[in-house]
């Protein structure tokens, strides 16, 4: 996924806007390289790669003792 840099945004916030979670920021960094050469401020309108976001884990069906 192809997302673009808006305007103060740094790469730890444009990865939770559009993944919900920063544990995929070592991804990003492989996808993009040379990306950190940019500062702690993207450009407005960069070109950012996202890895695909994981599926979502099943959730259990919990069974209490007093149900």
């Amino acid at each position: 996924m192809i997302v673009r840099a808006q305007q103060n945004d740094t790469l730890d916030l444009l990865i939770w806007r559009y993944l919900g979670s920063t544990t995929g920021i070592a991804a990003v960094l492989d996808l993009n390289p040379g990306i950190t050469s940019l500062g702690a401020f993207l450009p407005m309108g960069k070109a950012i790669t996202l890895p695909d976001r994981a599926p979502a884990a099943p959730t259990v069906q919990m069974i209490n003792l007093w149900d």
